[in-house]
């Protein structure tokens, strides 16, 4: 049986990308995770009955734990989505960033290049290693223009990485300085199926952009969300918004100062990945985010769970708190 290392595997991407892996293909998928605040093995549960699912909570950048994992699954595919992430979270606290995503990275690299070592050469020519970045390490674009797979690195923070959205009922919706920042959306599931056929059909060495040309400003997403809310769960069914008489999500929403390190705009050229692999994405903006919210929706103890003891959501990477001087 081939066996699927998902590093990070319980974070937003990761989790999904490991139900498409075991959904998908045959393989044994072992999950490696810290459990930090971004990675919740509730995101797992579901998964976790089936026979080829195995989890490790370990942390990548421990060289012998990796060495173990690797000599006891003997990996033919890995996937490496560990990372610490959030731009804000960067600004205040760089040192873990550097550690997971750079040294971590490192330290599976030179796993590997043991491992493979050892191996023998049909199983050499089979092992993949596909390592997951984000679009944030090219900057921040114009108003017009796309990155490319030869886009010069540029990026802006000390770790510049993707995020999910989701609106939290009850609550005001912030909104970062006007609202105009672009950001190109991808459907969690297109990202994962993208994945495997780079694993299965990729050139060893070849960098593939994953994208869905579906450019959004913050303020159009804000928006669209509110709309799918409005008709899935109207604020007059929620009790907090319909004391405060709140009879549509828009109203919440508010404009506040701009985070650090925000980059106007950021938007992929895919048409490599389409071109050589085939690749195309399912889902369009409007249908992604619908099955999005409907999701969460359904999963409301999923959502208090992940978020019991963690991080608030509050304000990060600020140099002057609110209030103070």
């Amino acid at each position: 049986m081939d066996t699927i290392i998902v590093t990070g595997g319980a974070g937003f991407i990761g989790a999904n990308f490991v139900r498409l892996a075991l959904r998908g293909t045959t393989a044994r998928v072992v999950v490696v995770d810290k459990l930090t605040y971004a990675g919740h093995f509730e995101s797992l549960e579901a998964v976790s009955v089936d026979p080829r699912f195995v989890f490790v909570r370990a942390d990548i950048a421990d060289g012998t734990a990796m060495d173990d994992l690797y000599r006891a699954h003997r990996p033919t595919w890995v996937v490496n989505l560990a990372a610490e992430s959030h731009v804000d979270r960067s600004i205040d606290g760089p040192g873990a960033f550097v550690q997971t995503n750079t040294v971590g990275t490192f330290q599976l690299l030179e796993t590997t290049r043991r491992f493979l070592a050892e191996v023998d050469a049909a199983h050499r020519s089979r092992f993949r290693f596909l390592h997951v970045s984000t679009d944030e390490v090219y900057g921040s674009l114009g108003a017009t223009g796309l990155f490319s797979e030869d886009s010069a690195y540029a990026p802006n923070s000390p770790y510049a990485a993707s995020k999910a959205a989701a609106d939290h009922l009850g609550k005001a919706l912030p909104i970062y300085g006007d609202g105009g920042n672009i950001r190109d959306w991808l459907f969690v599931e297109d990202h994962g199926e993208a994945i495997l056929l780079v694993l299965r059909r990729g050139t060893v060495g070849e960098r593939y952009n994953v994208g869905a040309h579906n450019e959004r400003t913050n303020l159009e997403v804000v928006d669209q969300l509110c709309a799918v809310l409005d008709e899935l769960s109207p604020a007059r069914d929620n009790p907090p918004l319909a004391a405060r008489r709140i009879e549509r999500y828009a109203s919440l929403k508010t404009f506040v100062a701009d985070r650090p390190g925000h980059d106007r705009r950021y938007a992929i050229d895919a048409q490599k990945i389409r071109r050589e692999l085939g690749w195309t994405p399912t889902h369009d903006f409007a249908s992604g985010l619908r099955q999005t919210v409907q999701w969460y929706l359904d999963n409301r103890e999923w959502c208090g769970a992940v978020q019991a003891g963690r991080y608030a959501r509050q304000r990060l990477g600020l140099s002057v708190q609110p209030g103070k001087s």
